[in-house]
């Protein structure tokens, strides 16, 4: 019942700051790495939305894919973040963003922040806090989490295809 209301508020708190403006949306397809006491190799899709460059939501879902305890695993993953860079008069504009945000498995929640460049490129760090007391396949998955993520606007690969 508390993750529904944490989904509830997160939902209410994105739809609320994103009705203010007029936002431009982006489409993304995404792969990369997640450390979190294991290993998983995650690919999913997220959803860019700005109204300037300054500041940049991120919302975005995905599936971890790795081995546990000698098992195969899979968990979805939902996260949202904010990009934001208010450097000004610099030759290359915005070439690299501070991020802040958090993401939220099956097994754990994790407030993080990192940088990225050109909003191509993730690296992220936070902490992971468990949801229950099982595990996935017995392993408990909680404290320090790595990110590494490459993102793909779809313009680029519909471009590159043609």
């Amino acid at each position: 019942m508390k993750l529904k209301l944490f989904f509830v508020i997160i939902l209410l708190f994105l739809m609320s700051s994103l009705t203010k403006a007029q936002l431009t949306a982006h489409t993304l397809v995404h792969a990369g790495y997640v450390y979190q006491n294991q290993s998983f190799g995650e690919i999913g899709g997220r959803l860019l939305l700005l109204n300037n460059d300054d500041v940049i939501f991120r919302i975005g879902a995905s599936g971890l894919f790795g081995s546990v305890n000698g098992k195969f695993a899979a968990m979805p993953k939902v996260q949202a973040d904010v990009l934001f860079n208010f450097e000004k008069n610099v030759d290359l504009n915005h070439a690299y963003y501070f991020l802040g945000g958090a993401e939220i498995t099956t097994q754990y929640i994790a407030p993080k922040v990192g940088v990225t460049l050109f909003g191509l490129v993730d690296l992220t760090g936070g902490y992971a806090f468990p949801l229950g007391t099982e595990g996935l396949h017995g392993k408990k998955l909680e404290g320090f989490n790595l990110n590494f993520t490459i993102n793909l606007p779809i313009v680029m690969i519909r471009d590159l295809l043609e």
